[in-house]
């Protein structure tokens, strides 16, 4: 009977296998060896740092601290990471608005009334309101007017542009009246609400003077050459004579339009009392009027 000895092949293959087998497992040895005693390197320093932060107060007051700064810091640096735009937290103070608990009681009326009817947020149209109140004190102009101007104008839009370069709440024409946005910064502040609202008052008064009629000066104001401005009067003093009502307590819940009132030419000569003409102002006739 014959009998087969190994090859030497086999016996190389057996041997570097056995080999591989002690090497993996002393490797395992000795890793489980090192974590032991580093847990055990770790749980004495542990029991070290406790004991002294147990005796020490304001060492672990101040460790703590350190700690709890570094959570904030990594915090913040995950938020920054997530964000597509830079924060800006004092981002509020380039905001037009009024808080309405500031606003007088006839204000706030009005404000509720206009954010209602044109679809803008009250607290931006407060401030126009407010803006509009103090104005009327300086110029002797109506304040309901000056609203009633940027409501017909440009509904409360203060990046209104109209074809001929018009531009803002008041709806100023920028190039014509350069030198008075010079005392705002500059032409674009024509897109600033209040700056537009400052300038558009002042050429509406100076409008109203040279005209020597408020229907006069809303002529000049829109720049009415080939036709008597009618269209544009009747809108704006009808829209007036509402927000009128609205300050005095009227309901207008529909925006209806305003009672009959007597009709004064757009030529008429100005009354005696021009301060009178100015805060009681007259309407064109209803059939010409345009309800909102």
């Amino acid at each position: 009977m014959r009998t087969h000895s190994p090859t030497p092949q086999k016996s190389t293959t057996r041997a570097l296998a056995s080999s591989l087998n002690h090497a993996a497992s002393d490797v395992y040895q000795g890793f489980i060896h090192t974590t032991q005693n580093s847990l055990a390197l770790l749980g004495t320093v542990a029991a070290v740092a406790l004991l002294v932060f147990g005796m020490r107060a304001d060492l672990r007051a101040s460790a703590e601290e350190r700690l709890l700064s570094w959570l904030l810091q990594r915090q913040e640096a995950q938020q920054l990471v997530e964000r597509d735009v830079e924060v800006e937290p004092t981002a509020i103070d380039r905001v037009t608005v009024a808080n309405l608990r500031d606003l007088t009681e006839q204000q706030a009326k009005v404000t509720q009334w206009l954010s209602r009817k044109y679809r803008v947020a009250p607290e931006p149209v407060g401030a126009l309101v407010a803006e509009a109140y103090l104005i009327g004190e300086r110029s002797r102009l109506d304040p309901t007017l000056l609203l009633a101007v940027m409501a017909i104008e440009s509904r409360f839009n203060p990046f209104a542009q109209s074809p001929v370069g018009a531009q803002g709440l008041m709806q100023v024409l920028t190039r014509v009246h350069t030198d008075k946005y010079e005392d705002f910064g500059g032409e674009l502040a024509a897109f600033d609400p209040l700056s537009n609202l400052r300038v558009g008052a002042r050429v509406l008064s100076d409008a109203v003077k040279r005209a020597g009629s408020l229907e006069g000066g809303l002529r000049l104001y829109v720049g009415a050459v080939t036709t008597d401005g009618s269209w544009y009067i009747n809108r704006v003093m009808a829209e007036h004579l509402r927000i009128q009502r609205v300050a005095q307590g009227a309901p207008l819940k529909h925006f209806d339009a305003p009672p009959p009132a007597r009709a004064i030419p757009v030529n008429a000569p100005a009354p005696s009392n021009e301060v009178e003409a100015e805060v009681r102002p007259t309407v064109a006739p209803p059939s010409t009027a345009i309800p909102s």
